[in-house]
C-alpha cells in the first residue's frame, strides 16, 4: 500500500500526525529536546501559563501510586512575560505546532494571557478550566456548565487562535460540560484532565502530599478517559484531543477508535522520554498492518 496519511486537522490547524504532548509533563520542550525530535510531533502543548508567576503549592507535591502518580504542583509557572521571551522563541526553532495551555483563577486572569498571546506566533490555545474560580468560592470553572459556557465565550471573544477547552473529569456528567463548551463557541476539546485523588502514609498517619489531594494521572485513569472521550464524541461535533494514561501505541489507538482526532501523552514522558516518537512510529506501523490509508478511518470507528 502507499504511505499512510497521519495528518489531522484540529479546528483548521493541520498537524503532521495526531501525537501531542500533554500540558504539565513536557515543559515547553526544552528538556525533552535532548531525547525527542520535536519536529516529528504533531504539536507541543506547553505547561500552563498564567498572567504572572505562580509559585505553586508547598512540597511534597508529587508521589507515586499504583498505576500512576499524584501531583499537586499547583500550576507553578514563571508567567506570560517569561513565556513570551523564552519559550516561544525556543519552540519556533522546530517545525511543529505550538499549543499554549492557559490557566487562571479569574476570568480576568485568563483573558489577560489570551490578550498577550493575540499576536504571538502560536497555533492553538488550550484553556485549563480545572483551575479554581476564586470568585465563586473555589469551585473549578470546569465543574459548573454555566461557568464553562461563560469562560469559553469570553476567551473566544478575545482569542485570535482557535480555542481548545480542557475538560475536568471530576464531574457527574462529562457530556454536560462538553455541550456547554460547544455552546460557548469552543473550537475543540481536550480530555481528560487529572482525577482528584489522595494518598495517606499509614506509618506517619498523615497525608503524603502537603496539599492533601492531588491529580491522579497515568495508566490507572485510561479506562475512565477512554469512556469519557467516547461519550463526548457522540454528544458534540467538536474535534477531541484524548488523553489520560496513554503509555503505548495501543493506548493511543484506543482513544482514536473511541472518537478522538488526536492524543496527548503525559505521565509516560517521565517514564520513557521517547514515548511520543515511539507512538508516532507505532501508529504508522498499525495502519500499514491493517491497510488503513488515512488516519481519519480510525477516528470514532468504534460506535
Amino acid at each position: 500500500m502507499t504511505e499512510p496519511s497521519l495528518s489531522v486537522s484540529i479546528a483548521g490547524i493541520e498537524l503532521r500526525n495526531p501525537v501531542l504532548t500533554a500540558s504539565g509533563t513536557f515543559g515547553s520542550g526544552q528538556e525533552y529536546s535532548e531525547f525527542v525530535d520535536l519536529n516529528r510531533l504533531g504539536a507541543v502543548v506547553t505547561k500552563g501559563v498564567a498572567d504572572r508567576p505562580w509559585p505553586g503549592n508547598p512540597t511534597p507535591r508529587v508521589c507515586e501510586v499504583t498505576g500512576g502518580m499524584l501531583n499537586a504542583i499547583g500550576l507553578q509557572n514563571p508567567g506570560i512575560d517569561v513565556f513570551l521571551r523564552r519559550d516561544i522563541p525556543f519552540l519556533r526553532q522546530f517545525n511543529t505546532r505550538i499549543v499554549v495551555n492557559v490557566c487562571g483563577h479569574t476570568e480576568e486572569e485568563y483573558l489577560a494571557v489570551v490578550d498577550r498571546l493575540y499576536d504571538a506566533p502560536v497555533d492553538l490555545l488550550e484553556i485549563n478550566i480545572s483551575c479554581p474560580n476564586v470568585k465563586e468560592g473555589g469551585i473549578a470553572f470546569g465543574q459548573d456548565p454555566r461557568a464553562v459556557e461563560h469562560i469559553t465565550a469570553a476567551v473566544k471573544r478575545h482569542a485570535k487562535q482557535p480555542v481548545i477547552m480542557k475538560l475536568s473529569p471530576n464531574v457527574a456528567d462529562i457530556t454536560e460540560m462538553a455541550r456547554a463548551a460547544e455552546s460557548g463557541g469552543a473550537d475543540a476539546l481536550s480530555m481528560i484532565n487529572t482525577l482528584t485523588g489522595m494518598k495517606i502514609d499509614i506509618h506517619r498517619r498523615s497525608f503524603v502530599l502537603a496539599n492533601k489531594t492531588g491529580g491522579l494521572s497515568g495508566p490507572a485513569v485510561k479506562p475512565v478517559a477512554v469512556r469519557m472521550v467516547w461519550q463526548c464524541a457522540k454528544a458534540v461535533k467538536l474535534p477531541i484531543i484524548g488523553m489520560g494514561g496513554i503509555a503505548s501505541t495501543e493506548d493511543a489507538i484506543e482513544f482514536l477508535l473511541a472518537g478522538a482526532s488526536a492524543v496527548s501523552v503525559g505521565t509516560e514522558n517521565f517514564v520513557n522520554p521517547r514515548i511520543t516518537e515511539e507512538i508516532v512510529d507505532g501508529i504508522r506501523s498499525y495502519m500499514i498492518r491493517y491497510g488503513v490509508e488515512n488516519i481519519q478511518e480510525l477516528v470514532g470507528a468504534v460506535r
